[in-house]
């Protein structure tokens, strides 16, 4: 099972990839995680995006692409993985393609998780209060306008994903709003083969 979670930040990707991980014994295969792991072995692919890194460069798509195809090659991804923050921009989708394509695998599904923002927004700041209340710290990046930010990037460079997914027969919503459970129950329905898709 090969798949991809697309949502907005704070949709709960990260806590359903954990959840669809342990549940089908494949891993989470997190970008940031990879390149750090491919840097610390010095594998070929690594040691360029070391240089790029210690530059101040941004990791170039085709060197990302390089590090996911090194990774999934090993056998503990035999059958199957969640991709965890990639593809985020129709470009990284396609090259992602031409990979898989290269190796004669092909993704399952495409589960979007379909959120109302102004709750999300609503959610952190109502947590930011909790927190300061139970005194403790609120993290720089755990508030309303830096949720603002993160979604506008959001809806800017990987929102138009799900279009490219839908075309490709892919994409599989499911309510992000619900309760954790509920979700989970919405998605173990999809990988069953009782989800519907858009074709």
């Amino acid at each position: 099972m090969r798949l991809i979670l697309l949502g907005p930040p704070g949709a709960g990707k990260g806590t359903q990839s954990q959840i669809i991980a342990e549940r089908l014994g494949i891993p989470q295969l997190s970008t940031g995680e990879m390149l750090r792991a491919a840097v610390k072995a010095g594998t070929p692919i690594g040691l360029k995006a070391k240089e790029i890194m210690s530059a101040g460069g941004l990791v170039p798509d085709e060197v990302v692409v390089g590090i996911i195809a090194d990774r999934i090659a090993q056998p503990d991804c035999a059958r199957g993985f969640i991709l965890d923050g990639f593809p985020r921009t129709l470009p990284q989708a396609a090259a992602l393609d031409a990979l898989m394509r290269s190796k004669g695998i092909a993704l399952d599904h495409v589960i979007e998780l379909k959120v109302d923002d102004t709750i999300l927004v609503s959610r952190i700041e109502t947590r930011a209060k909790e927190t300061l209340a139970a005194g403790g710290t609120v993290r720089a990046d755990d508030n309303a306008e830096a949720l603002k930010t993160r979604l506008m990037a959001y809806y800017r460079e990987t929102a138009p994903l799900t279009g490219y997914y839908f075309a490709h027969h892919l994409l599989r919503p499911v309510d992000g709003m619900a309760a954790i459970d509920a979700v989970t129950s919405q998605i173990n329905t999809v990988l069953t083969g009782g989800g519907r898709g858009n074709g």
